[in-house]
């Protein structure tokens, strides 16, 4: 909660970014570990602390530039560590769309048995948030994300709207 963290939907675990609040002008570096925002229109949550740094935590939202930064990589040059970032191609990897999310179980396997009959690999994956539990409910397997860019909007065109492409 304190530590300047984040989610992202599609960058891989571990890379750090830099968010900078187009507000106030204010910048934080944090390390994506953990998946989300699951809402339309959102790149980024961050955690308590990144957001308090950087003049988020009464307003909530921003208008915010991400910069990828990379995955740190460490070295000892005269007994002071140096952290320097090696950048990866974040276009390719696991990707998947999410189409729905429930907290009944079966609200989620109706969804998924309807997009089975349609679309690949429909399947659910069972998130516990502490206080609940969520049925989030997907499709396919794309290894680019231009691919699942491409499902998301077939999706969105067959009026599922709320599609969210996330990496697995």
């Amino acid at each position: 909660m304190y530590a300047c963290t984040a989610a992202h939907k599609t960058l891989p675990m571990g890379t750090y970014v830099r968010v900078h609040n187009l507000t106030n002008g204010r910048e934080v570096d944090v390390r994506i570990n953990d998946r989300g925002p699951f809402v339309r229109g959102r790149i980024i949550d961050l955690s308590y602390g990144s957001a308090k740094k950087i003049g988020l935590v009464g307003p909530g939202t921003a208008h915010v530039e991400i910069v990828v930064l990379g995955v740190p990589n460490e070295t000892t040059v005269n007994g002071k560590v140096q952290r320097t970032f090696v950048s990866g191609n974040y276009y390719v990897g696991d990707f998947t769309i999410q189409v729905g999310s429930f907290r009944d179980k079966e609200n989620a396997l109706r969804l998924k048995n309807k997009l089975a009959q349609t679309y690949e690999d429909a399947y659910i994956v069972v998130y516990d948030g502490g206080n609940d539990t969520f049925y989030r409910v997907r499709v396919a397997r794309c290894t680019t994300l231009d691919r699942a860019k491409q499902y998301e909007k077939m999706l969105e065109a067959d009026g599922y709207p709320n599609t969210i492409v996330v990496a697995r």
